[in-house]
């Protein structure tokens, strides 16, 4: 679900302009970029499963960055921070501390869509959330596609980018697009879980900066009738 994620954060972008689109596709995926921070150190687990050929879908163990608590303490920090370091510039806006939490737990949300039961409510045996959607992957794999689509469509039509950059964020977004339909269909198993957890982790880095980029300064105050905010 990495373009998944993507498009949510885009969609989220068209809806708070004050935030850069690359801070929110970072809070998008933030609960990955602690799960593959927390796989490197040994606190959570993925396995490559036997089937992986068949499947593509590996199994989790992440109480701490996909547990349900987990994702809804994240969300809170996430948009803690952003409000903290607003107000250390004097332009606080709960809104915008809202929206970015908002995209972290989006994450959880379109995670519980598509994986198999592995998300926790906490840890240990508590009850654990997936409908499973990855079982059908054509279905998975449009939905993915719609959502890349429709947050592309609705950020870049009212960011008023440059036609360049416009099109750099569209090729990104679709490039990441294509990247996730190879990986969940003809890719093979990745050869180790830190070989997996560090080539996500520069995939996320890269995509988000590309992304703050690319989005930068997509509208102005003025245009969004938000005289005096700056973008976050």
């Amino acid at each position: 679900m990495f373009a998944g994620h993507l498009g949510a954060a885009l969609a989220i972008g068209r809806a708070e302009p004050r935030v850069n689109v690359g801070v929110l596709a970072a809070a998008a995926l933030l609960l990955d970029v602690i799960l593959w921070q927390l796989v490197l150190i040994g606190w959570e687990s993925v396995i490559i499963p036997a089937d992986f050929a068949r499947t593509h879908q590996p199994v989790f163990e992440f109480p701490y960055s996909h547990g349900l608590v987990a994702a809804a303490v994240w969300s809170a920090l996430a948009g803690g921070v952003v409000l903290a370091w607003q107000a250390s510039r004097g332009t606080a806006s709960p809104r915008s501390a809202l929206f970015v939490a908002g995209a972290v737990f989006s994450h959880w949300m379109l995670d519980a869509i598509v994986h198999a039961p592995q998300l926790p409510l906490l840890a240990g045996t508590s009850h654990r959330f997936g409908a499973g959607l990855w079982n059908n992957m054509p279905v998975a794999l449009l939905l993915e596609s719609t959502l890349v689509a429709g947050g592309l469509w609705l950020f870049l039509s009212g960011a008023g980018l440059p036609r360049g950059r416009a099109a750099g964020l569209a090729a990104l977004t679709l490039l990441a697009l294509g990247s996730t339909v190879l990986g969940m269909t003809i890719a093979p198993a990745p050869p180790s879980a830190h070989a997996m957890a560090a080539s996500s982790l520069l995939t996320i880095v890269a995509v988000c900066t590309l992304a703050g980029w690319l989005g930068r300064s997509a509208r102005s105050p003025e245009r969004t009738g938000t005289k005096g905010d700056k973008t976050a």
